[in-house]
């Protein structure tokens, strides 16, 4: 079999065994990208692996928490493990939201490992135009 090495990957595998992984006190991080979609914000985690109910989504304040556990594999008896380089453990990231998001109205949707949120702006923060009065109310002065 032919294997290419990378001593990156080497370096991280070993921290990541000298860490071992993440907990519930001390999370590992998640890959994330945000972004403005019209009028709305999108904002996608990187968590595959995970099934739908080791996920917990909070917001408290304006403050976002998305966790994220993966859980081994069980196998059975006779499997003896050759590589294992899939991280397991808690994952976790935790963004500030602008008072310019609806919080109340946040959609969760899980696809393929990627966990997107859909955060709508708030109807205050939209553009808008402000009309002007017309001068035609004006009265002069005399003396």
């Amino acid at each position: 079999m032919l294997m290419r090495t990378d001593p990156f990957r080497e370096l991280d595998r070993l921290a990541q065994q000298l860490l071992g992984p993440g907990t519930w006190s001390r999370p590992s991080p998640m890959p994330m990208d945000a972004y403005r979609e019209g009028d709305q914000y999108v904002v996608a985690f990187d968590i595959p692996g995970v099934s739908t109910d080791a996920i917990d989504i909070d917001v408290e304040r304006n403050m976002l928490t998305v966790k994220a556990e993966r859980r081994p594999v069980t196998k059975a008896d006779d499997v003896q493990m050759e590589l294992s380089e899939r991280p397991l453990g808690v994952f976790s990231r935790q963004i500030v939201l602008a008072d310019t998001l609806d919080t109340e109205h946040i959609q969760a949707d899980y696809d393929a490992g990627v966990l997107t949120l859909r955060i709508p702006i708030t109807e205050r923060a939209k553009p808008r135009k402000i009309a002007i009065g017309g001068g035609s109310d004006r009265k002069e002065i005399s003396s």
